[in-house]
C-alpha cells in the first residue's frame, strides 16, 4: 500500500499573498495571482517538496465569514482544508497588521491538534521584521517573516513545515478529500477527464456530482471558478483525475487579468487530459462559443463527451431543437456520445463513467494489422473508390488510434469519410477520435 503525502494548506484572509506563496513553494505559477481581492476561490491541490519530503499543498480562497452567499462557499472550502491539513499555515499581511478576519480565523485554528504556523508576509526587508510582532498576540506562536513575491525567509518557513510533518511511515494510508472516501490509496491514475465549458453552465456542479463533495465552488454568478480544480476519484474504470476548469467566456486575446489566466490555465487542462467533457447548457442551446470551445477540444485529439445540463427544464419541443443543433453545429464531433443529464438532480450522471472509461479504452485500442486489412478490403470491394485502390492499411498509433492507408492514387475525402465510418463501426471506436492518413504507393 503506498502511503499518501500529507497535507500543508495555506490559508487567511483575502489579498494577503496566500497564492503568491504557493507559487513560491512550488516554483511554479500553479495558483492565479492578481492585485484584485478573491481571485481564489476553490481548493487547489498542488504536489511540491522539500528537503525530500513531499507534501501535497492546499491554496484556498479568502477567509471571510459573514460576506455574501459566495463568500461563505469559498469559507467552507477554507474550513474543510483546515480540517483535513497536516500543517496549516495562516498567511498575514504585515503591511496592515492585525484585523478581525485574522482574528477570527487565529480562533478557528487555535481549536485544532496539528501545527499551525502565522506566515508574516510582505516582510520585503530587515527594517520591517520588527512589525510582525504584533501577530503573536493571534496566540499561535511566534510568527514566520517572509517576502512571498521575493522568495525571502520562504527556506526557513518550508523547513518549519517539513519538521512539522508526520514522520513518513505514520503517512501510511492517509488521505485527504474525495480520495480518502473513495477508500482510495495506491494505484496510478487511469486517466484524466478535464470538465469544460462556456461560464455558469454547470460544470462545478457536476465536478461535485462526480467526486461526491463540495470541492469546487458552485453560486449561480457566472466565472465563480478562475482556476482549473482536481480531485482523483477510484471507480471501477480506475484511478480517474477529474479536472474542474474556469468557464471560457472570450478569445485569448480578449481575455484580461485573471480572466487571462483562468483561460490559460483551462487550455492547458484541455490539452493535458486525456478526455474532456463538453458541458452544455440545454436551456441556452449550442452557441457559438460552444462550437468555438468543441473545435479547441477536437484540435487537441482527445476523446470528448458531450453533456448536455439542465436536461430537466426542456419540454419536448424545446429537446428536439437543442438535438438538432448539436447535430448541426457540432457535426464535426459525431463520434462523441451525448447525454442528457441533470447535475443537480443527477439525472443521468451515473452514464458518465461508462462513456468516459469506453472512451479511453477505445483511445488506447490497438487493431492487428491482418484483422484491420480485412475490414479495410471488405469495405473497398462494397464499395470501390473512384479511380483508385487501397493495397495496405496499419495502425501507426494510439492515443488517438492512427492509421495509414497505401493506395495508389489520392482518395477524396468522402472516401476517407466512409473508411473511417467501417472502421468505427467494425471496432466500436465510438466515442474516440481516429487520424486516417494516405501514403501514394505505385502500382
Amino acid at each position: 500500500m503506498a502511503a499518501a503525502p500529507p497535507t500543508v494548506a495555506i490559508v487567511g484572509r483575502p489579498n494577503v499573498g496566500k497564492s503568491t506563496l504557493v507559487n513560491r513553494i512550488t516554483g511554479r505559477r500553479d495558483a492565479i495571482v492578481e492585485d484584485t481581492p478573491g481571485v481564489t476561490r476553490d481548493r487547489k491541490e498542488i504536489e511540491a517538496d522539500w528537503a525530500g519530503r513531499s507534501f501535497t499543498l492546499v491554496d484556498t480562497g479568502g477567509w471571510l465569514p459573514g460576506g455574501t452567499d459566495l463568500d461563505a462557499k469559498v469559507t467552507r472550502q477554507s474550513e474543510h482544508a483546515i480540517a483535513q491539513a497536516d500543517v496549516v499555515l495562516l498567511v498575514v499581511d504585515t503591511t496592515v497588521g492585525v484585523n478581525d478576519g485574522d482574528e477570527r480565523m487565529a480562533a478557528l485554528l487555535r481549536r485544532r491538534s496539528g501545527a499551525t504556523f502565522v506566515v508574516a508576509n510582505k516582510v520585503d526587508s530587515q527594517q520591517r521584521e520588527p512589525d510582525i510582532w504584533e501577530f503573536a498576540a493571534l496566540g499561535l506562536g511566534d510568527p514566520v517573516p517572509i517576502s512571498a513575491i521575493h522568495g525571502r525567509g520562504t527556506g526557513d518557513l518550508l523547513d518549519l513545515v517539513v519538521g512539522a510533518l508526520p514522520p513518513a511511515e505514520d503517512q501510511l494510508g492517509h488521505s485527504s478529500g474525495a480520495e480518502a472516501e473513495a477508500g482510495q490509496d495506491d494505484g496510478a491514475v487511469a486517466f484524466s477527464v478535464a470538465i469544460v465549458g462556456r461560464p455558469n453552465v454547470g460544470k462545478s456542479t457536476l465536478f461535485n456530482r462526480l467526486v461526491g463533495e463540495e470541492r469546487s465552488v458552485v453560486h449561480d454568478l457566472a466565472g465563480t471558478t478562475r482556476d482549473s480544480v482536481d480531485t482523483v476519484l477510484s471507480t471501477d474504470a480506475g484511478r480517474i483525475r477529474f479536472v474542474d476548469t474556469a468557464g471560457l467566456r472570450r478569445r485569448g486575446k480578449e481575455a484580461e487579468g485573471p480572466e487571462y489566466y483562468s483561460l490559460v490555465r483551462a487550455l492547458q487542462s484541455i490539452d493535458s487530459s486525456d478526455t474532456a467533457l463538453l458541458v452544455i447548457d440545454s436551456t441556452e442551446g449550442v452557441t457559438h462559443q460552444d462550437q468555438r470551445l468543441a473545435e479547441r477540444i477536437d484540435a487537441a485529439g482527445s476523446p470528448v463527451v458531450i453533456v448536455l445540463n439542465k436536461w430537466e427544464l426542456l419540454d419536448d419541443e424545446q429537446k428536439e431543437t437543442l438535438q438538432h443543433q448539436v447535430a448541426d453545429m457540432l457535426a464535426f464531433l459525431t463520434y462523441a456520445p451525448v447525454l442528457k443529464v441533470s447535475a443537480l438532480t443527477g439525472l443521468g450522471v451515473h452514464k458518465l463513467l461508462p462513456a468516459l472509461g469506453q472512451a479511453e479504452e477505445a483511445y488506447s485500442r490497438r487493431i492487428p494489422t491482418a484483422v484491420l486489412n480485412r475490414v479495410v478490403q471488405a469495405a473497398q470491394a462494397a464499395h470501390p473508390p473512384p479511380n483508385a485502390k487501397i493495397q495496405y492499411a496499419t495502425q501507426g498509433a494510439v492515443h488517438p488510434p492512427t492509421f495509414t492507408l497505401f493506395a495508389n492514387r489520392e482518395l477524396p475525402p468522402t472516401y476517407l469519410r466512409y473508411i473511417e465510418r467501417k472502421i468505427r463501426e467494425h471496432f466500436e471506436l465510438g466515442p474516440t477520435p481516429i487520424k486516417i492518413r494516405v501514403r501514394r504507393r505505385g502500382g
